[in-house]
């Protein structure tokens, strides 16, 4: 009898060293902690006086003059608010705002959307040239051009008193259009619907043309309405800063029935003490119209934004 050769043992499989961390996925956790760390600061210091005004509002003035910097009032209280509309026509500034915001808003979106579709698809001489003077605004600072535009403003033919000349009386100063007209077609408003416009594509406007539709019916029926979520974008950028807007009012605005929101809460600010607790409790009262809005079109600003910067 042969005998039979027994096969060798398979060689037992090396046992796994334990698993370390490779160095590159070591970096980027320690990379991904950093910035959560860095974005949870950021958030902190960004929301801390937000908290802080809103406490403010409730609390007593004791409690403000206090020092203590509490953010939950020991006694809550709802007469920072109550002097608020005490102590200035608060309501009447209130409404002053928002004609003043809403005016802005809308000639913002109808003449920038205007100017952005005639510069976006409408082929005319000099259109390089009026765009890049458009731009070129931008750059210039709004305080230089202040002295300018109130005197425009003040000797405006056949308005407030005045002649053919422009003399004998007030112009538009102490009316709503002294404010609204100024910014009616801002430059900003003409550039962003100029690049909206552009991504809408030409054939629709070249259809319309071979039926026959003027270029403003055109620019009515077709593609403003395509255009929404940019002019939602747009509009609600106008009405915050027509909402947020301070010197400009202080200067063309000299009745005290036409003063705003923003020059109100100056009021409670004097050369001798400042009233903390109504002047945060009007704060608070003077950004809950924008707030309501953002809050109603944030879809259609997510909207445009990506829209825009898709192209």
């Amino acid at each position: 009898m042969t005998a039979v050769a027994a096969r060798p043992a398979p060689a037992a499989a090396p046992t796994p060293a334990a698993t370390r961390p490779r160095p590159r996925s070591r970096r980027r956790r320690i990379g991904t902690a950093v910035w959560y760390v860095a974005v949870s600061v950021l958030a902190v210091i960004m929301v801390a006086p937000l908290v802080w005004t809103l406490a403010t509002a409730f609390k007593p003035a004791s409690e403000i003059l206090s020092g203590a910097l509490s953010l939950i009032p020991d006694s809550p209280t709802l007469d920072n608010f109550a002097r608020v509309f005490q102590d200035v026509p608060f309501g009447r500034y209130f409404v002053n705002s928002l004609v003043l915001g809403v005016g802005g808003a809308v000639t913002n979106v109808f003449f920038g959307g205007l100017g952005g579709y005639a510069l976006a698809k409408l082929r005319f001489r000099g259109r390089a040239g009026v765009f890049a003077l458009f731009l070129s605004s931008l750059m210039i600072p709004g305080i230089v051009t202040m002295i300018p535009t109130f005197l425009i403003l003040r000797h405006f033919p056949l308005a407030g008193g005045n002649d053919l000349l422009g003399q004998g009386g007030l112009g538009l100063l102490n009316t709503y259009a002294a404010v609204i007209v100024p910014g009616a077609a801002g430059a900003f408003a003409v550039f962003f619907m100029k690049q909206f416009f552009e991504t809408l594509p030409d054939e629709l406007g070249e259809a319309a043309r071979i039926d026959g539709a003027s270029e403003f019916r055109i620019f009515v029926q077709v593609y403003f309405p395509l255009a929404r979520a940019g002019l939602a974008v747009l509009g609600i950028l106008s009405f915050q800063a027509g909402w947020n807007n301070f010197l400009w009012p202080l200067i063309v605005l000299n009745d005290p029935s036409m003063m705003t929101v923003q020059v109100g809460l100056s009021s409670f600010v004097n050369d001798y003490e400042t009233a903390f607790g109504p002047l945060m409790a009007g704060t608070v009262v003077a950004s809950l119209p924008v707030l309501l809005v953002f809050l109603v079109a944030q879809r259609w600003i997510i909207e445009g934004v990506a829209h825009v910067g898709s192209k």
